[in-house]
């Protein structure tokens, strides 16, 4: 995302009208007439009331078709009683007193352009931008040849781009960014050699781009990312374009291989494209970059061994979403100006190299999805400018609470999103981690406006580094980065333990996911402190006991799951807890009350069940064993005392007795006489099993 530099607020600096002097002496006055009177002449040409009247009378043409004036500046403003100099974002020259600028940009007007606007002939900057302005561009606009800075973007024009704008050969500045535009771009507006600025990005445009491009010799900013329908090659001229200092072509439909930037390149992006081939050596070359975006293309092979020495000159580099493999390369030198690294959904091997410890400023981390095997990057920890780790899917493994109990001095003290999930990590929760991550708490409360947390300022222009995803009800969810914006997600792995009171006192966190992992215990009531939390997972745990009924304070939770735990009594209700389906607490069979279809007795509270169905089926067998096991001794017994006292019928003595003896020798070796008694009782058990 971009925030374009030359969308002024207010006036632009343009030079302000200065009375004419007139001098007052005596004796020189003849020469002074002689002297002046050419320019005196033209003073009062300029002033006079046909030239005047054309400008304003433009200008009152602009207002009449302004359907929408928000914050009334120009009903209350342009008025025929005061000068059109004074009126609210206009500008005239100091000599010829006419209309020389027109900012009205973020001023929430709504309306269409007109043609009597062509009028204003020695009009230098025009900027409109950041309006509802709608409709197409009058050809009556390529009356005004003095243009330099037209600034149409963040309106909603519509139709193609008027082929007239390479009529105004004196532009140096382009900009019809977040329009409706469509059709190609026309080819006239590669003749426009003295252009320092062409931002036609996102709108509607399709085609390709010409080899033309080459004649804009002094284009220093060009923009055509989130068009999404340019494709083709981008033309090899490019390289040639040594002016050029920012190139985005991003999310567009280029095909072929990447295009080398020339030297003079800062900003390059032709990311969410259809690129193919490997990521050239050239890049070693490529010493002035501060910024590269390759992601979301279909690159293949390995990283070059030198990005790491690149690393010292640029700030951002993103390739995620490719198809990249091997290392990641281990020589970050040391003074390296990184912020952003963006390595995640590729096929990277190895471990985490140690080298990135000498990017001090490192903001954010993004590795996941890839292949790598490492232990918990603890050496992380001292890169205090580090708010952003996400190490999902990979296979780092270990115990990570051992790593902050071996250490006194506090780790990640900025970090305000960790994601670790889908890992061999094991042991107990990292309590010492989450009290170090307490501190947001302090800069979250001094926050008045959220930000984003990474700006990347290269020569004038503000870039918005791209968003992170994160696992929100089981998908992958793109959030944009924002210092409001907190999240922990420890699931899939192998934690045990309980829940840490501490994870409490978070009180910024928005999301908390601990599923698919081992933990035990109760939910901790502290959690409830979590006053920002929109969503929890603690799923697939074994955790037990009742719910907290002081979650229903969590006022903005919007996604919760406490399925397949050993959770028992009644579901709170009320506030949130009234929107949450039974899919929340699937698989705890000891939870009753609404959304659930089991009701809640008074005073009920069933024990955990998930293994009830085991239980049930053995009550069932033992209970029946147990009845005639019972009923099979008083009877035994009896019987036996009969039988063995009248020795009749001697046949089943004689059969006792030659099972005893057989039981006895080859089982218990037990003797004859300390068993007999039990032995008939349990061979009349087997003959009479129940009452």
């Amino acid at each position: 995302m971009l925030k374009r530099p030359f969308e002024v607020v207010g006036e632009p600096a343009l030079p302000l009208p200065t009375p004419i002097l007139m001098g007052k002496t005596g004796f020189l006055l003849p020469l002074l007439v002689v002297v002046l009177l050419p320019a005196q002449g033209l003073t009062l040409s300029a002033d006079s009331p046909n030239n005047i009247t054309t400008d304003q009378l433009a200008l009152l043409s602009l207002k009449s078709h302004v359907t929408n004036d928000a914050r009334n500046l120009l009903a209350t403003n342009w008025s025929t009683t005061t000068s059109v100099c004074n009126w609210i974002g206009v500008t005239c020259g100091s000599r010829l007193h006419r209309v020389t600028a027109l900012n009205l940009s973020y001023m929430g007007l709504t309306g269409t352009i007109e043609p009597h606007l062509g009028n204003l002939s020695f009009l230098a900057w025009l900027d409109i931008s950041h309006n509802n302005f709608h409709g197409s561009l009058p050809i009556e606009l390529a009356n005004m040849r003095q243009l330099k800075h037209l600034r149409f973007g963040s309106n909603s024009f519509s139709g193609e781009i008027p082929s007239w704008f390479g009529s105004l050969t004196k532009l140096k500045a382009l900009s019809l960014h977040d329009n409706k535009l469509t059709g190609v771009i026309p080819s006239t507006l590669w003749n426009l050699s003295k252009l320092e600025e062409l931002d036609l990005s996102n709108n509607h445009l399709e085609g390709t781009l010409s080899l033309e491009i080459r004649n804009l010799i002094s284009l220093e900013f060009f923009f055509l990312n989130g068009n999404l329908y340019i494709g083709g090659e981008i033309p090899w001229v490019i390289s040639n374009m040594t002016s050029l200092k920012h190139i985005d072509f991003s999310d567009n439909s280029f095909t072929g291989r990447i295009p080398i930037p020339p030297p003079s390149a800062h900003w390059f992006s032709v990311s969410m494209n259809n690129l193919v081939g490997e990521i050239p050596s050239s890049v070693c070359n490529w010493s002035s970059l501060q910024g590269l975006n390759l992601a979301e293309n279909n690159l293949g092979g390995t990283i070059p061994d030198c990005f790491g020495n690149l690393s010292s000159s640029l700030s951002h580099i993103d390739v995620k979403k490719n198809k990249l493999h091997g290392p990641i390369p281990e020589n970050f030198a040391k003074g390296c100006s990184l912020t952003s690294f963006y390595f995640s959904n590729n096929q990277l091997e190895g471990s985490l190299p140690r080298s990135l410890g000498n990017c001090k400023d490192l903001i954010l981390l993004d590795v996941g999805n890839n292949n790598l095997n490492d232990t918990f990057p603890i050496w992380l920890g001292h890169m205090d400018q580090l708010q952003i780790l996400l190490l999902r899917s990979n296979r780092f493994h270990g115990n990570v609470d051992k790593y902050f109990d071996e250490v006194t001095a506090p780790l990640f003290p900025r970090l305000r999103v960790i994601d670790l999930s889908h890992n061999e990590f094991s042991g107990y929760l990292p309590t010492n981690f989450f009290k170090n991550l307490y501190l947001i708490k302090e800069e979250f409360e001094k926050k008045d406006e959220p930000e984003y947390v990474i700006d990347a300022s290269i020569d004038g222009y503000v870039y918005y580094i791209g968003k992170v995803s994160f696992t929100i009800k089981g998908l992958e969810t793109d959030v944009p980065q924002r210092t409001t914006w907190t999240g922990i997600d420890f699931s899939g792995n192998q934690f045990f333990g309980e829940i840490p009171e501490a994870l409490g006192e978070l009180q910024p966190l928005l999301f908390l996911n601990l599923s698919h992992n081992s933990l035990t215990g109760s939910i901790p009531s502290s959690l409830s402190d979590l006053t920002e939390l929109e969503s929890l997972d603690l799923s697939w745990n074994r955790l037990e006991g009742r719910i907290p009924a002081q979650l229903k304070n969590l006022t903005f939770l919007a996604v919760l799951n406490l399925s397949h735990n050993y959770l028992v009594g009644p579901i709170p209700q009320g506030r949130q807890f009234d929107t949450f389906t039974n899919d929340s607490y699937i698989g705890n069979l000891g939870l009753c009350g609404l959304p659930l279809s089991t009701s809640c007795s008074n005073n009920e509270e069933l024990k955990p069940t998930l293994t009830n169905e085991i239980f049930t089926e053995e009550f069932s067998w033992k209970t029946a064993m147990l009845m005639g096991y019972g009923c099979g001794v008083v009877l035994g017994m009896s019987m036996g005392y009969i039988v063995f006292t009248i020795k009749k019928p001697w046949w089943f003595v004689r059969l006792i007795e030659r099972s005893e003896q057989k039981y006895v020798q080859g089982k218990l070796q037990r003797s004859k006489d300390s068993i007999s008694g039990k032995l008939r009782s349990f061979s009349f058990l087997v003959l009479i099993p129940s009452c």
